[in-house]
């Protein structure tokens, strides 16, 4: 039996919960640092962000090894993406072109 849509779809699955996992964290780190309770900013949003991640790789596995290896590395892609367009320098825009100056 063919089993590849299935594990592109894993793929794609373990993509969205990364983007929602560390996308989540940036955000919580955001409402944190500010708040005047950031632990239960940061325990709510770790458990929250846990279990809504663990579900789908429950869901999207279906006790299948093979679909949950393809949905942990959509998950770790995920992860790369999102930490790569946070953690780059906020540069300022060329207004005419649209495009960031090159940094040396």
């Amino acid at each position: 039996m063919n089993d590849t849509p299935a594990l592109a779809v894993a793929l794609f699955a373990g993509a969205l919960l990364g983007a929602f996992f560390f996308a989540g964290l940036w955000w919580t780190v955001q409402k944190g640092v500010t708040s005047e309770r950031p632990a239960l900013w940061f325990v709510g949003s770790l458990l929250l962000r846990t279990f809504m991640v663990l579900a789908g790789f429950y869901l999207v596995s279906r006790n299948h090894w093979s679909r949950l290896v393809m949905c942990l590395l959509g998950f770790l892609i995920a992860r790369a993406i999102v930490v790569r367009r946070l953690t780059q320098e906020p540069a300022q825009m060329d207004k005419e072109s649209g495009v960031a100056p090159q940094s040396r």
